[in-house]
């Protein structure tokens, strides 16, 4: 996480003590949450192969039910 997006938060966090805001910035924790998680699948998917092993395979399936 960047160094700013880690400011952003603090300060999101750090709004007053009250219940005022609580609701977006647990939503931007979440969205946080999500887009590290879609970061590590990108990833893993990029190294194995597996995002163009599943395209020719349903390529593949979709050529052989035409043909």
């Amino acid at each position: 996480m960047s160094l700013r997006c880690f400011e952003v938060l603090v300060r999101l966090l750090d709004r007053g003590r009250d219940e005022h805001g609580q609701t977006t910035a647990e939503y931007a924790l979440v969205i946080v949450g999500a887009a590290a998680v879609a970061s590590l699948v990108l990833a893993w998917a990029g190294k194995t192969h597996t995002i163009s092993r599943l395209f020719d395979a349903t390529v593949g399936a979709v050529v052989d039910r035409l043909g």
